[in-house]
């Protein structure tokens, strides 16, 4: 049961506003750019002046998916741009951490959006605490959910400034749960409850072809026959001339990281934990999700050099995964 005291200290700061943050830069095209590169994103509105133009747009606009990026304070969280405020709008966390709630962890966020941003705009957001959950029990540990809502605006000369959209975040404030430690594992009685098992993947008639493929220890990659366009995940039509024809090549099995996360909670049987999860790219081009293995997930680095394995699961699956290469 939380402190009374606690609870009381942290209502009072649910509803309490806090000030401005800017952004260093008025909305660029350079800093659009380079997002949409660095993200993957290849929609023209946000890049073909033309494109936007003819869409009904003076210009481009920035992705709106971007909108936390321009008020960001950089490589150093504190280094905000001029003429913003320094109060600290998680300040209620280290009110409930003097409580002996060391732990937080992220727990999610919600975008919305009024409007396109465009070219030129000067934008800053506010925050308030939103809500602050009652004490709450999870896998992690015990905890308050801190939930704060941060709108952005574009700033006007008029004094009629525009909110463009609002971001929702919410962290989990807790006590990490009791981890057994491998003494009193060992002690632990056995139950005599079968080994779980690994989900198997669902198959169609497009999907198949790879997961035969996998049984002959082959990685194999979808491939319109008339355009040529590799594919992956597979689908009946290709994404770039519509046709319906296709066959499949085998890639070589050498891939890079392109991105990965360790899934450390929830435990779920009969993953390993932590649990690491490559968004790999092949060498041919295209890319698929895989576990990685092999690596200790604090040496994973983005761009490092993979190779596929094969690895047969319960006797019943065989799924290609990535090791490090030396």
């Amino acid at each position: 049961m939380a402190d009374p005291k606690l609870l009381e200290q942290i209502e009072a700061f649910v509803g309490r506003e806090y000030g401005r943050v800017y952004a260093w830069d008025q909305v660029n095209a350079p800093m659009i750019r380079h997002w949409c590169e660095i993200m993957g994103v290849d929609n023209p509105l946000y890049t073909d002046a033309a494109f936007a133009r003819k869409a009904g747009f003076d210009d481009i606009v920035a992705p709106p998916a971007m909108l936390q990026v321009w008020c960001m304070g950089g490589l150093d969280n504190e280094n905000y741009a001029p003429g913003s405020t320094d109060e600290n709008s998680f300040e209620v966390l280290k009110v409930i951490e003097g409580y002996g709630y060391p732990a937080v962890v992220a727990v999610n966020t919600e975008l919305s959006f009024e409007r396109h941003i465009t070219l030129g705009e000067t934008l800053y957001y506010t925050s308030h605490v939103d809500s602050i959950s009652e004490e709450k029990t999870t896998g992690l540990g015990t905890g308050f959910f801190v939930t704060l809502a941060m709108p952005f605006y574009s700033k006007s000369d008029s004094g009629n400034d525009e909110k463009v959209g609002e971001l929702m975040f919410r962290v989990f404030k807790f006590k990490p749960a009791h981890a057994a430690k491998p003494e009193e594992k060992a002690a632990k009685p056995k139950d005599d409850k079968p080994a779980r098992m690994r989900p198997l993947p669902g198959v169609s008639d497009d999907t198949r072809f790879f997961w035969e493929g996998c049984e002959q220890n082959k990685l194999l990659i979808q491939r319109c026959t008339s355009c040529q366009t590799l594919r992956h995940p597979p689908a009946p039509v290709c994404i770039e001339c519509h046709s319906f024809d296709w066959d499949s090549i085998e890639a070589s099995g050498k891939a890079k990281l392109y991105s990965f996360v360790v899934m450390h909670y929830p435990e779920v049987a009969p993953f390993d934990h932590p649990n690491p999860i490559g968004l790999i790219e092949l060498e041919e081009g295209v890319r698929l999700i895989a576990g990685l293995v092999g690596v200790d997930p604090k040496d994973l680095e983005i761009g490092q050099k993979l190779q596929v394995e094969f690895n047969r699961f319960d006797d019943r699956q065989t799924l290609p995964q990535f090791r490090p290469v030396a």
